[in-house]
């Protein structure tokens, strides 16, 4: 070996952030010829010279060419959910997501494809195996893999894993808040040839953990029906009349005179409420109404919550930004409950931070914080018809600039249910989070056995898998 090869100088280099590359390798693999440090980072090229090293393809080898959804126009009660960047997730809720009944313009997913998050800052990346029946749509922010002769899930696993983010890393382009990763560059990403019998246990595991999610959302599901059951309200729903007129008397207390605040359906939700002489304003109850504001970014602090990471009755706590504590006015805490304050399609989303560790909520999440009402309790009930209709009532703006302001949070009418009953919905809850905590563990187990299988061989891989089972 020459003393001044490429590969005697990466050698001579390696644990520093330095890569040599020659011109020849820069004339194939970047016909852009690109130079930055991101492109020709150690770590990519690392993870590509490790895969190149196996038997391999191409991605463009396992799919048909990448796929991206389309333009489209969205509307309240749309016919289909359209999945966005920041909804990727192996454990999305499809009444979290905004819907469309463009069909024109619509572009459908379908069961097994893998969806890449090509857009956005702290979003990019993310992988989601869709396991969906029915129509979903998605946008020109998501890359859709449909995958052909090889298992979806150990792509899936693979992409999510140090590997493949790492290659997923070295196309994005861009500058900060305008990141993109395009189609043609994923085509390029390089994945190993396993085994029929260790992609058919990585595909196991993804199994696994879509019955383990399912049975979380069930859970949800009992949780709020046990409130509605309790009231009697089931099968209830107010009547909508298309005119209607008001006191003027309400118009100046209410401080409004828009026609939404006064429909009938919020009057006729508010008096079956006081109805069980156990409804009080949310304010009366809270020790802690506040929103966050716009966080301070750094390498090193709290991780930070926005709109996204608020789902119903759920808050996800995986690859979020962090930002130092220093002047934030409100730092959340295990207990409290978060509410979505801003946005199409996630304002008034609730969930109780069932976390260990302490985060910063951004300048679209309020805080809500109660000794004095179950705070699992507290999410369900805002999370149900009788809350979100409240909710509803309260929002001021216009489309796209739409607010839950804390002093109108404050005004929602709760039914501070038995204290037996909050119990039994909280219990639900709980459950439904050690289910979703269960999927989470599995999926990281198959991201782990995949980046095992290359660093050590399949052999260690499967063991690797033989000794977990049982155990998540």
């Amino acid at each position: 070996m020459s003393p001044f090869s490429k590969d005697r100088l990466n050698d001579l280099l390696k644990g520093r952030e330095i890569s040599i590359v020659s011109v020849k390798d820069l004339q194939e693999e970047n016909p852009k010829l690109r130079f930055d440090s991101q492109f020709q980072s150690r770590e990519s090229l690392d993870a590509i010279n490790k895969i190149a090293s196996f038997d391999h393809f191409r991605i463009s080898d396992l799919s048909i060419a990448p796929l991206k959804g389309r333009s489209i126009s969205y509307s309240e009660n749309g016919d289909f959910p359209v999945i966005r960047s920041g909804d990727i997730s192996n454990s999305f809720q499809a009444g979290s997501l905004l819907r469309s009944s463009d069909r024109e313009s619509a572009f459908y997913v379908k069961k097994s494809d893998v969806l890449i998050s090509s857009i956005g800052q702290g979003s990019i990346g993310k992988i989601q195996l869709f396991r969906e029946d029915g129509e979903f749509a998605t946008v020109s922010e998501v890359t859709v893999l449909r995958v052909k002769g090889y298992s979806p899930a150990c792509v899936a696993a693979f992409l999510s894993g140090h590997y493949g983010q790492a290659q997923i890393h070295r196309y994005v382009t861009g500058a900060t808040g305008q990141l993109h990763l395009y189609p043609k560059d994923v085509d390029r990403i390089l994945i190993p040839k396993f085994t029929a019998e260790f992609q058919d246990r990585i595909s196991r595991l993804y199994d696994r953990q879509e019955v383990l999610y399912r049975s979380s959302i069930t859970s949800q599901a009992r949780a709020e029906s046990k409130i509605l059951e309790a009231l009697g309200l089931v099968d209830w729903s107010p009547l909508e009349q298309l005119s209607f007129t008001g006191r003027a008397s309400d118009v100046f207390d209410a401080n409004r005179i828009d026609a939404q605040y006064f429909r009938p359906l919020f009057v006729e939700v508010e008096e079956k409420l006081k109805a069980t002489n156990s409804a009080v304003m949310l304010g009366s109850v809270l020790s802690l109404n506040a929103r966050g504001r716009q966080p301070k970014y750094s390498e090193k602090g709290l991780p930070v919550i926005n709109s996204k990471h608020v789902r119903t009755n759920r808050v996800v706590l995986s690859g979020n930004r962090v930002a130092i504590e220093k002047g934030s006015p409100v730092m959340i805490e295990h207990g409290d409950v978060l509410l979505n304050g801003t946005g199409e399609g996630t304002l008034g989303r609730a969930a109780p931070y069932l976390h260990s560790a302490k985060a910063l909520p951004d300048n679209h999440v309020t805080v809500l914080r109660s000794n004095l009402v179950d705070s699992v309790y507290l999410s369900v009930f805002l999370n149900s018809p009788l809350g979100q209709w409240q909710i509803e009532r309260h929002i001021k703006g216009s489309s796209g600039q739409i607010e839950l302001y804390p002093n109108d949070i404050d005004k929602i009418l709760i039914w501070n249910a038995p204290e037996a009953l909050q119990k039994s919905v909280r219990r639900e809850i709980l459950s439904a989070f050690e289910e979703t905590k269960k999927a989470s563990e599995l999926l990281l187990s198959a991201e782990r056995a995949v980046d095992t299988a290359i660093e050590g061989g399949e052999v260690a891989a499967m063991n690797y898998l033989d000794s977990i089972e049982g155990t998540t």
